[in-house]
């Protein structure tokens, strides 16, 4: 048994209409528990109301005057608080009914009166230590539950910042600005974010398809660099090695455990290996015709090409914003679903605003 210095904040309540009853009771627990009393049910709950975070067990009669103990215990159930502090039904009643109703509503044990004092102090003190290991236990299994989920997290935004490393390296080596990663990635979440074409979409959904988008050209890394940073135009053989990049950045994303591990890496995979299919089919590698090709990638696709437009490259001077979506929509720049093109000319003059700082 625990002294005083361990409980004394802890709170027991005993509820009984019988003054001699509730005082032979306090004399038993009063040295090592701060004890309430109650007359009946009613006086009870309001006690619990005030002091159920700090009580430690009720002693509960089953006849009293307004309120009786097993509508006291049926209120305790309904709110969940038998689960979280024991009850102890002190009776002279011996009918089973009485019994079996009491144990259904949740009852840690019934004690017979006339108690007998080192009985009844006995059974109440193994009970209340027990819940208050299950408590303390409960508590480490939250905090160590805790501490794995921070570790989780810190290992996911580690394993993220490594992909989105490898990523920006890839466009530095393709002499493109690190920032088009970053770009893609906001201009596929705001499209799932703000218009109808993210109906459907969770937060996290989006959260990633955003990340898939930042690895959507991972597979640049297998091609030569006077290939992938060639002036002039390709060859066709040139240009057959470059569309390589597709499968290869899915071989790439299923060879890496954590990625595989990851949510995001369905939306990755396909993004990386779907990203140059076209609405009317004429894309590669696998030829997907419309809706064959999933929203998401649709939408990073488009994304890279604007991206492209109006950014600067090796080969090329960047467009004016309004000269690159004017080219899409005509399709010069390839076939792209109509209900996606409306919604992005919508958001263009938004958009517009990711390449302020650099203009």
């Amino acid at each position: 048994m625990e002294t005083l210095s361990s409980t004394q904040n802890e709170k027991l309540l005993i509820v009984d209409d019988q003054e001699l009853n509730r005082a032979i009771l306090v004399n038993l627990f009063e040295s090592d528990y701060d004890t309430l009393e109650a007359e009946d049910g009613e006086e009870a709950l309001e006690l619990i109301r005030q002091h159920k975070t700090s009580l430690c067990a009720v002693l509960l009669d089953v006849v009293m005057p307004r309120m009786g103990g097993l509508d006291t215990l049926r209120w305790m159930q309904r709110r969940g608080l038998t689960e979280q502090i024991p009850v102890f039904l002190i009776t002279a009643e011996t009918g089973s009914d009485t019994l079996r109703q009491a144990y259904e509503l949740g009852v840690m044990d019934v004690i017979q009166k006339p108690v007998v004092p080192y009985i009844v102090r006995r059974r109440v003190d193994s009970v209340v230590e027990l819940f208050r290991a299950r408590r303390r236990l409960g508590a480490e299994v939250e905090r160590q539950r805790d501490q794995l989920l921070h570790q989780a997290q810190a290992m996911a935004r580690i394993g993220m910042g490594m992909v989105e490393a490898l990523a920006t390296a890839i466009e530095f080596r393709s002499d493109e600005s690190g920032e088009h990663v970053r770009r893609i990635h906001d201009i596929a979440c705001y499209m799932l974010r703000n218009t109808p074409l993210g109906e459907g979409f969770s937060e996290e959904e989006i959260n990633l398809i955003g990340v898939g988008a930042i690895t959507h050209d991972v597979g640049k890394i297998s091609i030569p660099d006077a290939i992938l940073n060639k002036r002039g135009r390709l060859t066709p053989e040139e240009y057959d090695t470059m569309k390589t990049h597709t499968v290869k950045g899915a071989e790439l994303l299923s060879r890496i455990p954590q990625m595989k591990e990851h949510s995001a890496y369905r939306y990755a995979y396909d993004i990386a290996l779907h990203h140059h299919e076209r609405w009317d089919g004429r894309g590669y590698p696998d030829g997907l015709k419309g809706d064959e090709i999933p929203l998401w990638t649709q939408i990073v696709a488009l994304a890279d090409v604007y991206d492209a437009l109006v950014s600067p490259r090796c080969y090329k001077k960047e467009l004016p914003p309004d000269q690159a979506l004017k080219m899409i929509l005509d399709g010069q720049c390839g076939a792209f679903n109509p209900r996606l093109l409306e919604q992005f000319q919508q958001a263009a003059p938004v958009l517009q605003r990711l390449y302020a700082p650099s203009r």
